[in-house]
């Protein structure tokens, strides 16, 4: 049980949790500081790195989001890049399926890949489900304080059925979809996110205007 991928479930009022160990498998390993700073890379960039981080349900417009956003944000001369749920699953993540462990492992795959981005001194947006509260929560502790932004896209169930442009849902109520996200397995909402944007009731384009809008303010924008 003492390596990345040990892993113990808990049921509680019918809902599993997921906790990972965290102990190292790989021994006789010394980090190695690169010669380039975080800083330095930024001053270059002209913006601070960070991860704007996109949680929601399937259907609440994530994808969308993060492709506007990554646009604007080139047009106003900042580096971006998009990482996309499917899209890691169809090569960094392709051996990992949906259970509750999986999720696990996907969210904290692709959470060291965000702390690189970001170290790179880009503008890193993700667009994941990432339904657990604790799995997300793990990625901002292993970044800098400053460095997580959390954007919960918050959409009504019925609103995202409604949507359901991958027919996923359909899928999900015929049975033919097991632990599907907000059907037959858990959501857990973001309790303390940077920004809220209501995609039920708001457009992409408002939605991104947002997200800028907060990226500005907080000083995203400018290094010293």
């Amino acid at each position: 049980m003492g390596t990345e991928n040990a892993y113990r479930r808990y049921r509680h009022k019918g809902v599993y949790t997921v906790t990972m160990s965290t102990d190292r498998k790989a021994t006789n390993i010394v980090w190695h500081e690169t010669t380039v700073s975080k800083p330095e890379r930024e001053k270059i960039n002209g913006h601070r790195g960070c991860t704007v981080w996109l949680t929601g349900l399937s259907g609440s417009g994530k994808s969308t989001l993060a492709n506007l956003l990554e646009k604007q944000l080139w047009e106003r001369g900042a580096r971006a890049y998009v990482l996309d749920g499917d899209n890691v699953r169809h090569g960094l993540n392709k051996d990992l399926g949906f259970s509750p462990e999986d999720r696990n492992e996907n969210i904290r795959r692709i959470g060291e890949v965000a702390k690189l981005f970001t170290d790179a001194g880009i503008i890193n947006i993700t667009a994941f489900i990432s339904p657990y509260r604790q799995d997300r929560d793990r990625v901002r502790a292993i970044m800098e304080s400053g460095d997580f932004v959390e954007v919960y896209v918050q959409c009504d169930l019925a609103e995202c059925e409604k949507r359901d442009p991958k027919g996923l849902y359909k899928k999900a109520r015929a049975g033919e979809i097991p632990e599907f996200t907000g059907i037959s397995a858990p959501y857990e909402a973001p309790e303390k996110a940077e920004l809220v944007v209501t995609t039920t009731s708001q457009s992409p384009e408002e939605s991104a205007r947002a997200v800028l809008a907060y990226l500005e303010s907080a000083g995203y924008f400018s290094v010293s």
